[in-house]
């Protein structure tokens, strides 16, 4: 199903450095940027957050997925918002999106649906912006939907 979005901004941590699949090493960054984010209470410094959704984005692509791209997570926000010190900001631009949705326990369902999108056709893949939103559905993690929208060209 294709989908098309607004631009809108995100308040929250980046990796500081870009990662890759190659060797599991993005599985090992992600992880701990997650454990990070959880641990600073970023939610807690951003009271205008427009929503308690986490987004996870894979973006500045150097090519497909097989190659280097960058990493953040974060909470939507108003565009206005004053950022505190230590929170990084994205935005995410207008684009068009596929949404596929991985439905199982966490995280596992998230990674398989990852390896399965890598083994289909991309050529209509834009690589800019893709996210997972882990919302209300993410809660449960034994019984997890993450909806993982895929940039379009």
């Amino acid at each position: 199903m294709e989908i098309k979005n607004t631009s809108f901004k995100l308040a929250g941590l980046k990796l500081g450095f870009k990662t890759t699949n190659e060797n599991n090493k993005a599985m090992e960054d992600c992880a701990a940027l997650w454990q990070h984010f959880g641990g600073s209470f970023i939610g807690n410094k951003l009271p205008q957050k427009l929503s308690n959704d986490v987004y996870a984005v894979y973006f500045d692509y150097e090519g497909d997925h097989t190659n280097p791209y960058a990493y953040f997570i974060g909470y939507r926000v108003p565009e206005d918002i004053e950022i505190p010190s230590g929170v990084d900001t994205i935005t995410i631009p207008s684009q068009n999106y596929e949404r596929v949705t991985a439905k199982g326990q966490m995280p596992n369902c998230v990674a398989d649906t990852w390896r399965e999108i890598w083994k289909k056709d991309d050529s209509d893949r834009a690589y800019g912006f893709d996210f997972e939103v882990y919302g209300t559905k993410a809660a449960d993690w034994n019984n997890a939907e993450i909806d993982i929208y895929l940039s379009l060209k």
